[in-house]
């Protein structure tokens, strides 16, 4: 039984951007679509004219046009995209040089304050001139170790504005899971905070700054903000010493494919896979889902929860092109209290709340209660990272406001936007998905490349789109790039996720079908924790696997080692030097000792056959382990 929760009012439906996109098209592509599907099956049928449609309703700036908009060829890897066509990122985020409020900051220790437009574009002026200053230039990388601040965006926006490349991870991540990142690419010039406030404690970052700096030699700058106020960084440059100028930047103008970004996904093996992103893929991907998708408008508020890590930072600030104000918070969520994001939401009077399942369910289980609050402007609450349960859309319904859509969106990191996502067309349908987004041609695979409705199947996408990586960094022949999407079906994108599609056009979205870890809709690898357990010298062999708990994914990990029993300071240990070598999100939720893992015959672990194990699902390929046996072991394994 399928139960509506929320249907745009006619005004609603009237007058959301993507009405106005189907009048647009009918009436400047000699159209008669009456509905999405209609729209929808247009835009992975004429792909060229769809998405140079998007470049022009979104009003995207070019300073030479594409001679082409889409060229096909033998493989999705070399489809090009906008031929010829010039223009710059930041310009496009900085358009609006206006009074209007461009990002709002807050922080747990009740820190606050604003920008506006054309302050943002004087302050990006100021250190892309600086940038350049250090002799960088177009192709360079630049990367941020900060947290959630305006310091972030604005250095971002200088990378850009120059032509280099912008690269960040989140100031929690261990130093070796930095330098597992940043050593990759070599950035030259190295954006930093001396710390930022956590739950109340001011967490200081010099010493893992300076341990960085030291292992980066092809650093040449280190430029700080200064948050908590220390000042015993080596060889560093404050923020306030940037110069002024007083004179606006002349944006440096790139190709399409030019590289933009350069994001992070871990894998099984080896280090975290360095996934290049271009300028022009990002822009018209984003600007398609914030307008169209999210109905975002100049005068809105958007805010997500996110770090300078995750791929939902990059999207947020991407909001910057429609002129809306963007929103960012530093610090933990519950932090002075449980309902302190609640309360910023309604007291800034915000339009798009974006966070994640977990955080959702978290209000449900510890009964808080957002019906205290008015939320007068919230019209529409995103949720990614894990799917939604249907008791988190009863509790929003019941307990948060009832005229409000609720959008579970799915994408990732690979490819910097979403496959699935809202719709303000579309009813919303208890535990579902509103739509797949314009432009990508998703299906449901069953193991031998049929299509599937209603039926669940491997997350695939048939047609190249923009948003897809340029190239992995040292990645010779893209023998990394065609082996993470293109190994499991001929030319067809392959994303490792479950996914169900209706008749209706909605969509269900089950989680991994690979072993790629998500905890808090972070994907990660279990190489980076592997690396770690390999060091410790009680550990003979282990296994690591995520398992759904509680509408997100904990990781479990199970070890082999000499002792009997498996002591609490062992434990203690093996926490602690994953949290300090990678991340807390690498931590595991529970620790096992366990007397065999399985093996495939030539010797490859076999992470999948635990995971299904646990989760009490067949494991069909047992034939090709070396030790089928040794699943028994899992099958008593209690996770609760």
């Amino acid at each position: 039984m399928h139960t509506t929760l929320w249907e745009p009012s006619s005004d609603q439906y009237k007058n959301c951007n993507l009405s106005k996109y189907i009048s647009f098209i009918n009436e400047n592509y000699n159209k008669n679509f009456k509905n999405y599907d209609d729209l929808y099956n247009w835009s992975i049928d004429d792909i060229s004219n769809f998405w140079d449609s998007i470049s022009v309703f979104s009003k995207i700036k070019f300073s030479s046009l594409p001679d082409t908009i889409y060229e096909k060829n033998d493989s999705f890897i070399k489809t090009k995209w906008f031929e010829g066509a010039k223009l710059n990122f930041s310009e496009n985020l900085l358009k609006y040089n206006d009074d209007s409020i461009a990002i709002e900051y807050f922080c747990e220790n009740k820190i606050k304050g604003k920008i506006t437009y054309k302050q943002l574009y004087n302050r990006v002026s100021d250190c892309a001139y600086y940038l350049e200053s250090l002799g960088i230039k177009k192709g360079d990388r630049v990367a941020g170790f900060m947290p959630n601040i305006f310091e972030a965006i604005i250095a971002m926006l200088a990378t850009s504005s120059i032509g280099a490349v912008w690269s960040s991870c989140s100031p929690d991540f261990g130093i070796n899971g930095v330098l597992d990142r940043f050593a990759q690419i070599n950035p030259k010039v190295l954006f930093v905070s001396d710390g930022y406030f956590y739950k109340g404690k001011k967490i200081n970052l010099s010493s893992k700054i300076n341990q960085i700096k030291k292992s980066l030699p092809s650093v040449k700058q280190v430029v700080c903000a200064e948050i908590i106020g220390v000042s015993n960084i080596d060889d560093c440059i404050f923020w306030n010493e940037i110069p002024v100028k007083n004179k606006k930047y002349k944006f440096k103008q790139v190709p399409f494919s030019h590289p933009l970004y350069v994001m992070y996904s871990s894998g099984t093996t080896g280090k975290p896979k360095s996934i290049v992103h271009s300028v022009g893929g990002t822009l018209i991907q984003h600007m398609k889902e914030l307008i169209l998708h999210t109905d975002l408008k100049k005068d809105d508020k958007i805010f997500y929860f996110t770090t300078c890590g995750w791929m939902m930072w990059n999207w947020l600030v991407s909001s910057l092109s429609i002129g809306a104000t963007i929103v960012l918070y530093d610090g933990n969520p519950f932090y002075p209290n449980e309902d302190s994001l609640l309360n910023i939401a309604d007291s800034i009077g915000l339009s798009i709340f974006g966070t994640s399942a977990k955080y959702i369910s978290y209000l449900e289980q510890n009964n808080i209660n957002p019906s205290k609050y008015q939320f007068n402007k919230l019209r529409s609450i995103l949720s990614t990272g894990s799917p939604l349960n249907d008791e988190s859309y009863d509790f929003v319904y019941n307990n948060w406001k009832k005229d409000i859509q609720l959008c579970s969106i799915s994408g990732g990191t690979d490819i910097i936007s979403c496959f699935a996502l809202g719709n303000p067309l579309k009813p919303i349908i208890k535990g579902k998905l509103q739509s797949i987004g314009l432009g990508m041609n998703v299906k449901s695979f069953d193991s031998d490349g049929n299509s599937l409705i209603e039926k669940k199947g491997e997350l695939v996408c048939v047609n190249p789109f923009p948003s897809m990586p340029i190239y992995f960094y040292n990645d010779k022949d893209n023998e990394k790039y065609k082996k993470a999407y293109f190994n499991r079906y001929s030319n067809v994108w392959h994303h490792g996720d479950y996914i169900s599609i209706y008749k209706d056009g909605t969509v269900k979205i089950f989680g991994r079908s690979d072993t790629t870890l998500n905890p808090g809709g972070v994907r990660i690898g279990t190489a980076e924790i592997y690396r770690v357990l390999d060091k410790i010298k009680f550990i003979h062999d282990s296994v690591v696997v995520g398992f759904d708990k509680s509408d997100d994914e904990v990781i479990i990990l199970f070890i082999k080692i000499d002792e009997s029993k498996l002591s609490e300071e062992m434990i203690y240990q093996i926490k602690k030097l994953i949290r300090i070598n990678c991340s807390p999100r690498h931590v595991p939720y529970k620790i096992f000792k366990i007397d065999d893992i399985p093996y495939t015959i030539n010797g490859k672990k076999v992470e999948l056959a635990v995971k299904n194990t646990l989760e009490g699902k067949n494991v069909t390929n047992l034939d090709a382990l070396s030790n089928p046996e040794s699943l028994n072991f899992y099958k008593k394994i209690n996770i609760n």
